[in-house]
């Protein structure tokens, strides 16, 4: 059975299935299940895999299943990072008619995706996409989370929306960070600014945008001038990820109508600051070099993770001339 993870998300009660699965680029909101469900069943054992490691050896698994828990009467399992490999282990579970209840979790799943399929057209099997959130859902979550507090006005609103650029994960740390230093519960827009960090991300922002755009004067001089915190690598990837991702959508769309029309149909909608900077990035920033600099930043993250010795400000640096070289050619 099919389920809409806003009905989850207010009440958990509704699944009664004893296998679920829950997909989609939501991050945060598939860890805001997977943290809900650990305290509705509070009292049971919970146990944890991945795909990788029960591939590797099933057996364990199919063991963890059939042995009865020592300590708890029930016994929860969750499984991550699962797709199509997983698919006859899953159906023999199935099909034992296994009392346990097993909840999974993958990235986004396809139409075509076997084990989607699956879960959707299955009477005793539940399933629930989690999309990615747009304005209105973090406006909301950000109105439920901080009720009581005075100064939630939309100026504050869309600081928070800018700072965690539409990510639920980002937006639940940013939350934690005003929780615990607006005690008095009145959110002043400088303190905000500054608990944000947005200098520091507004000067690395202005810094990719001239780079995406290809301005070479503009961006050799931020380079010198922006200010690149050693913490901050892998965000800083992200972000130009990001911006990757959302050009690479707006070429699909820009195919059938003009560009900024394609624009505006953008989910979740680009920042309206953002907005004419994207338009002229569109420009110059096509699938095939999409594609080339994707491939740049993926071995990248990986040697940033792998290295503890290397500069990775520097490397980041060399990125964004490979940026700004790459849109102009």
């Amino acid at each position: 059975m099919q389920y809409k993870s806003y009905l989850l998300e207010s009440n958990l009660n509704l699944i009664k299935e004893n296998f679920f699965l829950f997909y989609g680029e939501n991050l945060g909101l598939k860890n805001e299940f997977k943290k809900n469900l650990k305290a509705k069943f509070k009292d049971a054992e919970k146990i944890s895999f991945t795909q990788e490691e029960l591939l590797k050896d099933n057996k364990l698994f199919l063991r963890e299943i059939s042995n009865k828990s020592l300590f708890q009467d029930e016994k929860i399992i969750f499984i991550d990072n699962i797709n199509d490999k997983i698919l006859a282990l899953i159906e023999e579970l199935i099909e034992s008619n296994n009392e346990q209840k097993i909840f999974l979790f993958a990235e986004l799943l396809d139409k075509k995706s076997k084990i989607r399929n699956l879960f959707e057209k299955s009477k005793i099997c539940g399933v629930t996409a989690c999309y990615a959130d747009n304005e209105i859902t973090i406006k909301n979550i950000l109105r439920e989370k901080l009720k009581g507090f005075t100064g939630l006005n939309a100026i504050n609103i869309n600081l928070i929306i800018e700072s965690c650029n539409y990510d639920r994960v980002k937006l639940n740390n940013e939350i934690d960070k005003i929780l615990t230093c607006f005690r008095s519960k009145i959110i002043e827009t400088e303190k905000l600014e500054s608990l944000l960090n947005l200098k520091v991300n507004e000067d690395f922002n202005l810094l990719k945008d001239e780079a995406f755009k290809g301005n070479k004067i503009k961006t050799n001089k931020l380079l010198g001038d922006t200010l690149l915190d050693d913490e901050k690598n892998i965000y800083y990837l992200n972000l130009i990820n990001i911006r990757l991702h959302r050009l690479n959508e707006i070429n699909k769309l820009s195919s059938a109508k003009n560009l900024e029309s394609a624009v505006n149909q953008l989910k979740p909608p680009i920042f309206w600051r953002d907005k004419a900077n994207f338009i002229e990035q569109a420009k110059k920033w096509k699938t095939k070099k999409i594609k080339k600099i994707l491939n740049e930043t993926y071995k990248l993250e990986v040697k940033i993770k792998s290295s503890s010795t290397i500069n990775k400000n520097l490397l980041i640096k060399k990125l964004i001339v490979d940026l700004c070289r790459l849109a102009n050619a």
